[in-house]
């Protein structure tokens, strides 16, 4: 079974660019306007998306998407809602690999072998979730390569030369590297110990590697594509659509992905 997320990343790589995954929290700032922004967001280069799925308690997350977060569970969205979200994008021609990013009490209450059947059923390429680590993983990541889903690694500053061993074995898609010590959220500048984190990692997997957390603009896009294969982006993005006027949102969006792909390495 071909999974999106390798063919995307393959491209990338063949077109010698960095791969660019934007995030967006699902109902935010409402339902339609959230499925609007993800076609906006792919037909304006983004390489795969990270999608939020809504939580009351995002112990990873900095205002901005706490913000969107609880704007989300205002408007009555579930892991249930998001699996529909997914279900109409996919019918309505979104192609692009789409990725849950969350937590994983909504994945325990609705019902961990459930949710795997009903995610791949709708389109789900892969999930990462925040708060589980990697050797309490064992149980959805064994589900999630039943169906073809990837479970994401994630990996931090702080993470151990055994843990990140740990977490690249036997994983899939693509590495995930917090680029920083602390939560999401825009910054104007990256961590100047990530090259080297980057490096450990690559010591244990041979998989891309994508940075997250605090990306924010044109240089960092450039910056991280001399030691990187790809970014995620959602705060700053977020802050974009947040700023827009009333009825803009989708452009703001698009113009922003558009500004960091023309980056692209």
């Amino acid at each position: 079974m071909v999974n999106r997320i390798d063919t995307s990343l393959r491209e990338a790589k063949r077109a010698g660019r960095i791969a660019l995954a934007p995030f967006l929290t699902i109902g935010y700032p409402d339902i339609p306007t959230s499925e609007a922004l993800v076609e906006a967001v792919v037909g304006a280069g983004a390489d795969m998306l990270e999608l939020g799925v809504p939580f009351s308690d995002p112990l990873a997350e900095g205002p901005t998407v706490q913000k969107t977060s609880f704007t989300a569970l205002q408007n009555d969205v579930s892991l249930s809602t998001s699996i529909q979200v997914l279900t109409r994008l996919r019918r309505r021609g979104v192609e692009a690999p789409l990725i849950f990013m969350g937590y994983y009490n909504p994945l325990l209450s609705y019902g961990v072998e459930a949710f795997v059947a009903d995610a791949s059923t709708a389109g789900l390429d892969g999930v990462i979730v925040a708060d589980l680590p990697t050797e309490e993983a064992g149980d959805l990541k064994r589900l999630c390569e039943r169906s073809g889903i990837y479970l994401i690694p994630l990996l931090a500053p702080t993470s151990t030369d055994r843990r990140i061993a740990h977490a690249c074995e036997d994983a899939n898609g693509f590495v995930y590297c917090v680029g920083v010590t602390g939560v999401t959220g825009a910054r104007s500048d990256l961590a100047a110990d990530l090259p080297d984190l980057v490096q450990r990692i690559r010591r244990h997997t041979d998989l891309p590697i994508l940075i997250g957390f605090g990306i924010s603009t044109r240089e960092h896009v450039e910056t991280v594509g001399g030691f990187a294969d790809g970014v995620a982006v959602g705060s700053a993005l977020l802050n974009a659509i947040g700023r827009a006027p009333e009825g803009e949102a989708v452009r703001a969006a698009a113009d922003f992905i558009r500004g960091l792909a023309t980056s692209s390495c």
